[in-house]
């Protein structure tokens, strides 16, 4: 019931037992095809034996409760996989799984999952882009305030802070690419690594192999060298880390008391079950909760790297449900930050209001700049710090504040005044900024 409001149906469809045992099977096609490349068997009895991976109805729960047995589900499943061939040519059956082992098919089959669901995550996160930059554009002159520790600071764009969830985004796009192209490779190397039961050809076999399953070819096989499986989660996790954030900043942004923005009003979303005023932060609620599992997943595959000799006892078989669950819930994140997206209302006079709900407060920091430049930054430090003081006191406009103060007024007249106080003022490089992340994420 609940992995579903979290993870991605589509990524966990890659790893349920069905289609795993797909990916499986693809290897043990591929590896028969490659090693008749090398004229290590024949191609007929290749044919044969892919024939058979591709139609092969295998008994699942068969190999699941074998599994409970053997250690993992490679060795049922080969043992499956033998007889059935077995049943069509007791030649060709000799010839299944030669010179590979357990680890090689599941790594390698985790790897080919991998390459779709990353695929599939990274054109998640190019629609969020691409919300994103459309958000940005219409919303270059939509002043609101900007927040330090939660406090009120001084006033931004909305396009900027969009601009600022935007360039974290396309950074964790950057990272996913990298890790398609450099760590999803084949897994192939026998008991040990050596490839010593491939023979002379070993070397050509897993080219082939490498290339027929459109993976990378490694400098060597890597079975208790884990660091691929890490970049992979940990790319993820900063994925996920990325929209926790934004999501994090979309529910204080939606809190009735700064009602900046809110998802579309939908018959069934946000409601309560007691509570009919209610409006609660659907997306941005999945969303951390998806996120906030992934650290403590992350964790065991760190632990997961440090691995005994040529195979690990325990470390390697820890890392294959938390992997997948990294991935399924960075798939359901990307999903319901696209749904937050795509249901945005952004209240323009609510942020407008917010920003004057300091009472001028909020320029302080751009009084003192212009007064120091007159009398010295400590002094005119302290004597706006002394004016915010006062207008807190006597509950009244900070201008009125500093009218009260005649070094402050002597120094700055009301035309200098009238500057600061405008939001639109107090942007700074704001509007470059934005243009060079979009520049950045239109390159990417």
């Amino acid at each position: 019931m609940f992995d579903e409001l979290f993870t991605d149906s589509e990524a966990e469809n890659l790893f349920r037992d069905k289609a795993f045992v797909q990916a499986m099977l693809r290897f043990e096609a591929a590896l028969a095809l490659a090693q008749a490349d090398a004229n290590v068997v024949s191609s007929d009895d290749a044919r044969l034996i892919a024939g058979v991976c591709e139609s092969a109805e295998i008994d699942l729960e068969k190999i699941m409760l074998a599994a409970r047995q053997a250690g993992n589900p490679a060795i049922p499943l080969v043992k499956e996989l033998t007889a059935l061939v077995h049943k069509i040519d007791a030649q060709a059956a000799q010839c299944v799984h030669a010179g590979a082992t357990s680890q090689d098919l599941i790594d390698t089959a985790m790897m080919l999952q991998l390459k779709t669901a990353l695929s599939r995550i990274c054109l998640g996160i190019a629609g969020l882009q691409q919300r994103l930059t459309e958000l940005i554009n219409a919303h270059r002159e939509t002043l609101m305030i900007g927040r330090t520790l939660l406090q009120q600071a001084r006033p931004i764009s909305f396009a900027f802070k969009v601009a600022g969830w935007l360039d974290h985004l396309t950074r964790c796009q950057g990272r996913l690419r990298e890790v398609r192209a450099q760590a999803l490779v084949l897994q192939f190397g026998g008991a040990v690594g050596t490839l010593a039961a491939s023979g002379s050809d070993a070397l050509a076999i897993m080219s082939s192999l490498a290339r027929r399953l459109e993976l990378g070819e490694p400098t060597m096989p890597w079975h208790t060298a884990r660091d691929r499986f890490f970049e992979v989660a940990s790319a993820l996790a900063m994925l996920t880390g990325c929209l926790g954030k934004i999501a994090t900043d979309a529910s204080l942004l939606m809190q009735t008391e700064v009602g900046e923005i809110s998802e579309a009003l939908e018959e069934g979303r946000g409601g309560s079950s007691s509570m009919p005023h209610k409006r609660n932060p659907v997306s941005p609620t999945l969303i951390v909760a998806a996120c906030s599992r992934v650290p403590g997943l992350l964790a065991t595959m760190s632990a997961s790297m440090i691995q005994e000799h040529e195979r690990s006892v325990g470390r390697w078989h820890a890392e294959w449900n938390p992997l997948a669950q990294i991935v399924c819930l960075a798939g359901g994140a990307t999903q319901h930050a696209d749904d937050l997206f795509s249901r945005l209302e952004v209240n323009i006079s609510r942020m407008r209001q917010n920003i004057d709900l300091t009472r001028g407060l909020i320029f302080a920091e751009s009084i003192a700049n212009a007064l120091g430049k007159k009398i010295g930054k400590p002094q005119a430090e302290q004597l706006v710090r002394l004016a915010c003081q006062r207008a807190r006191e006597k509950d009244c406009h900070l201008r009125q504040a500093l009218a009260q103060e005649p070094t402050i007024s002597g120094v700055l007249d009301q035309a200098i005044l009238d500057q600061i106080f405008q939001p639109e003022n107090a942007l700074g490089a704001a509007n470059d900024l934005i243009d060079r992340v979009l520049q950045r994420t239109a390159e990417s």
